[in-house]
């Protein structure tokens, strides 16, 4: 067992709507990916994984929403493009938002929790 890397603690905040999840840890990073490629293409690629199913993680995440988080234009002579709205910036923004909060509130306990780890 390799001891000598220090642990990391993740908070993975999941919203669900019945059986799916709305909001989470996966999509929230594909809409910092198409904020910084520009494209859903482009953040698909950055993050392994196929148009397909960067899509599907979309349409899903506007589905969920009362307004949409990413919207796209048909493409044109200089092909479509790919826009993350105000909502999905403040989506962005709550969700880390959140996390930061929860690792704040936890930190003494987290700090507990890593000494109780064996070095």
């Amino acid at each position: 067992m390799d001891t000598s890397t220090k642990p990391r603690f993740q908070f993975r905040l999941r919203v669900y709507r019945d059986a799916s999840i709305a909001i989470g840890p996966g999509k929230i990073a594909l809409l910092e990916a198409i904020l910084e490629a520009g494209s859903i293409t482009a953040a698909a690629q950055q993050m392994g994984m196929s148009y397909r199913r960067a899509w599907l993680l979309v349409d899903e995440l506007n589905r969920s929403l009362r307004e949409p988080a990413v919207e796209s234009a048909a493409g044109g002579a200089r092909g479509g493009g790919t826009v993350v709205t105000d909502a999905g910036r403040e989506l962005i923004r709550r969700y880390r938002s959140i996390e930061a909060t929860a690792r704040s509130a936890a930190a003494e306990d987290i700090a507990a929790m890593a000494s109780m780890l064996v070095d």
